[in-house]
């Protein structure tokens, strides 16, 4: 139990000085912006299928891939990883929905 405590301890004493403003031992990964049509045609699907694939709306998509919107949060980290290795992540995908 007491190991327990002292890594919920540490966490919080983490956050907490974090909202201080204060640098903690933890990295924070930002992504970095993609271009979204890009990444697309690396994988080879048409619109409705990334959507569909990704979990996106079709409307969504096009207002990435018109630069309208800009996707954030992890539809961005998604997005990074799919740039990243297109092919190995729509293996990933796809085995979950074999299952």
């Amino acid at each position: 139990m007491s190991e327990l405590y002292n890594s919920i301890k540490q966490g919080l004493e983490e956050a907490i000085n974090h909202s201080r403003g204060e640098q903690g031992v933890a990295n924070l990964f930002h992504p970095r912006q993609v271009d979204v049509k890009s990444v697309r045609c690396k994988t080879g699907l048409s619109q409705e299928r990334f959507a569909a694939t990704f979990g996106i709306s079709v409307a969504t998509l096009r207002h990435w891939e018109r630069g309208d919107r800009k996707p954030h949060g992890p539809a961005l980290v998604l997005l990074n990883a799919a740039d990243n290795d297109p092919l190995g992540l729509l293996k990933i995908l796809c085995a979950s929905e074999e299952r």
